[in-house]
């Protein structure tokens, strides 16, 4: 494997120093104005109105003149001094920085060199030796170049341990050894975005690329991705657990655009989310069990724009929105389950504009509905179940205008409202089950048909709201 790392460029372009004749006069300049502007406010604090002139002077006088003299010209040769010494030092730190530099490529070649190796034991030493390297990197630049080669690493291609030839014990052991070192690589990082940001061997803040890698496990548990970009774009999680218990995403874009959930287990249980955008556009959920269970949405955007929930659990069982914006427009729900138990809304927005539920369940029991803005506006339902069982909708905005309830079954019952923010203007009843039995508090506008009109086909609702005898 041939790589020039990026700090090769600098190191053959060389320190870039203004020549001494030019900087000179700029220091002398520099140092005249600064003398000047001293003497001036000195001038001005003491009232000054005047010189007094002296047509003789004496030897004393005279003796400071000889002091002054000479005081301007030590200074003028310190300031010449202080010049040379700093470039003197810049030129020592560049030598000092070309040599680690060197240094430093001479073992990236060889930890490079290892990773190419058939046996798992020397790529297990490469990897180690890589990721030694960019703890000591001198420039934040040849340690991305580092993280990056790791994550390249990653990125080759990887057969699933369900699609090995049966009884074919080598091809076992090759996928074990070459497991080994994967899952080696994912600790490796997730470690090190675990310290602080102002540890001198952290990672967080650089990029890190994972576009198409098959995941069959991995630990990024606290992980702190408060910086840079990370792309799960395409990756696949296929089986065993990634783990992303507690993360924070603070300040990064992470990219999970296409990804394919289709075994395993992905947890995000008490990760929080504030800053900037986590981005699942497009991904399946076909067989995964995800979790988002106790996460924290406090900023930024969520996005699930065209996900498809076709298989597997999907749950945001007591989470809390308090701020940015959570995203399933369009998302199609064809099956599985999507469950928000207990979630907390309480700022911010969460938005299933357009969203298709085609099948599966979709579970908002017990959820407290506190604030924000939860919008369902132009979503089709056609089948499947949507549950708000002893949902508590108290302040906010929950809107279901224009929705068409063609068919699927949706409850509401045992639901408290307490007020009218809840909207069903325009909404229209075609089809399926939508049962508000024992819901309590004040009904939800634009659902309760005037006097004498009957309830459409499949609307149940309290006595206490519609009363078909009166």
């Amino acid at each position: 494997m041939r790589f020039s790392p990026p700090g090769r460029r600098a190191e053959r372009r060389g320190l870039r120093l203004w020549h001494v004749w030019i900087v000179l006069p700029l220091t002398f300049t520099a140092a005249l104005a600064i003398a000047a502007g001293v003497f001036l406010a000195g001038w001005d604090l003491l009232s000054v109105r005047g010189l007094k002139p002296e047509h003789r002077i004496d030897s004393s006088t005279l003796f400071d003149l000889v002091k002054l003299s000479f005081g301007v010209v030590a200074g003028a040769g310190g300031l010449v001094a202080l010049v040379v010494a700093y470039r003197r030092q810049r030129v020592d730190e560049d030598g000092a920085l070309r040599e680690a530099t060197r240094l430093h490529t001479e073992r990236f070649t060889t930890a490079v060199s290892q990773l190419g190796e058939e046996s798992a034991a020397v790529r297990l030493g490469g990897v180690h030796a890589l990721a030694g390297l960019a703890d000591d990197a001198p420039t934040r630049e040849l340690r991305q170049t580092c993280i990056d080669v790791l994550c390249a690493y990653l990125r080759l291609p990887y057969t699933a341990e369900s699609a090995l030839p049966a009884d074919d014990t080598d091809a076992r052991h090759a996928y074990l050894a070459l497991r080994e070192v994967r899952h080696t690589i994912i600790r490796l990082i997730g470690n090190h975005l675990r310290l602080p940001l102002l540890n001198p061997r952290s990672w967080q803040g650089h990029d890190f690329d994972f576009t198409g890698v098959v995941f069959d496990g991995g630990n990024f548990i606290g992980a702190q991705f408060s910086g840079g970009t990370v792309s799960f774009r395409g990756a696949q999680f296929s089986d065993g657990t990634v783990n992303f218990y507690g993360a924070e995403f603070s300040d990064s874009l992470v990219d999970f655009i296409g990804a394919q959930f289709s075994g395993g287990e992905v947890v995000f249980n008490r990760a929080q989310f504030s800053d900037r955008a986590i981005v699942f556009t497009g991904a399946q959920f076909s067989g995964s069990t995800v979790s988002f269970r106790g996460a924290q949405f406090s900023g930024g955007t969520v996005s699930f724009h065209e996900t498809e929930f076709s298989d597997g659990t999907v749950s945001f069982g007591e989470a809390r929105f308090s701020g940015g914006e959570v995203v399933f427009n369009r998302a199609r729900f064809s099956g599985g389950e999507a469950d928000f138990f207990g979630a907390d809304f309480s700022d911010g927005t969460v938005s299933l504009r357009e969203a298709q539920f085609s099948g599966g369940l979709v579970v908002f029991n017990r959820a407290q509905f506190s604030g924000g803005k939860v919008v369902f506006s132009g979503a089709e339902l056609s089948d499947g179940t949507i549950s708000f069982r002893e949902a508590q909708f108290s302040d906010g905005t929950v809107d279901f205008a224009r929705v068409p309830f063609s068919g699927g079954t949706v409850t509401f019952r045992d639901a408290v409202f307490s007020d009218r923010m809840v909207n069903f203007d325009q909404a229209w009843f075609s089809g399926g089950t939508v049962d508000f039995s024992g819901a309590m508090g004040v009904p939800p506008s634009g659902l309760v048909p005037p006097s004498g009109v009957p309830l459409p086909a499949g609307l149940s609702l309290p006595t206490a709201w519609y009363d078909p005898a009166a």
